[in-house]
């Protein structure tokens, strides 16, 4: 193994929820952004933004979306947006008002570019001493994102991104064994899975029964099986809002 600052630092991440009081620089925010600017980017056409949510009383109805109230509490929080608007405000302004930027091709590259943007900011910002959380749940009320933060057609919220200087240290969450995601020139699932990740399953009940926060009993692939079934009810409606906000309609 590469005794490598960056890498040790990758492999020992853990999400945090819990931030002091103390700011983060306007500084250093500025710093974070320029580092999700500088991500890798389809084609170069840099098809994301990203919003910093300052207003409490708007920080308080994303938390309420997410379902997590240490979102209006501490921290600084970012929404990165899946953004094919600005290309198309460029086309229009010079004189090519038609395009194919809400195509499935056009709003995936500016799905990707607004998803590295995330991992490349939080790989930073842990760099500097910072704790984040990535926050997918802001999905659970896309229309409502859309509404609070004003999107304009083409554009879409991916991921908010919550950080600040830590206030816990949990516990390293066990992820699934090497040969069960990387696999050589072809699709190789171990089978049968249920069996194979016996060992898997006892280091995750094992991680559960001794984490200092929020115990329980349970393993990953009964994690797996009860969420096989569960949609928040408005996400079933994400289809209809991307459609809405122009998006995969060719």
């Amino acid at each position: 193994m590469t005794d490598n600052e960056t890498i040790q630092q990758q492999l020992d991440h853990r999400t945090i929820r819990a931030f002091t009081e103390q700011p983060i620089a306007p500084a250093l925010i500025s710093q974070l952004v320029a580092v999700a600017q500088h991500t890798a980017t389809s084609h170069f056409q840099q098809a994301f933004s990203v919003i910093s949510v300052t207003d409490p009383a708007e920080k308080k109805q994303i938390a309420a979306i997410s379902g997590q109230n240490y979102v209006a509490d501490n921290g600084h929080l970012f929404i990165f947006i899946a953004d094919q608007h600005r290309n198309q405000q460029i086309g229009v302004e010079m004189g090519q008002p038609k395009n194919h930027l809400g195509s499935a091709d056009r709003f995936l590259a500016a799905w990707s570019d607004a998803s590295l943007a995330v991992q490349n900011t939080v790989v930073a910002a842990e760099s500097l001493g910072l704790g984040t959380v990535i926050l997918g749940s802001i999905l659970n009320d896309c229309q409502q994102m859309i509404d609070i933060l004003a999107l304009p057609q083409l554009t879409f919220p991916v991921l908010g991104l919550a950080l600040g200087w830590p206030n816990q240290q949990p516990q390293l969450k066990p992820r699934l064994p090497e040969q069960f995601v990387h696999f050589e020139n072809s699709y190789q699932l171990p089978l049968p899975i249920k069996a194979a990740l016996t060992d898997y399953d006892a280091a995750v009940h094992e991680y559960y029964d001794l984490r200092d926060t929020n115990r329980r009993v349970d393993t990953f692939t009964n994690q797996i099986q009860q969420a096989l079934l569960q949609q928040p009810a408005k996400r079933a409606a994400m289809l209809h809002v991307l459609h809405q906000q122009g998006f995969l309609l060719e």
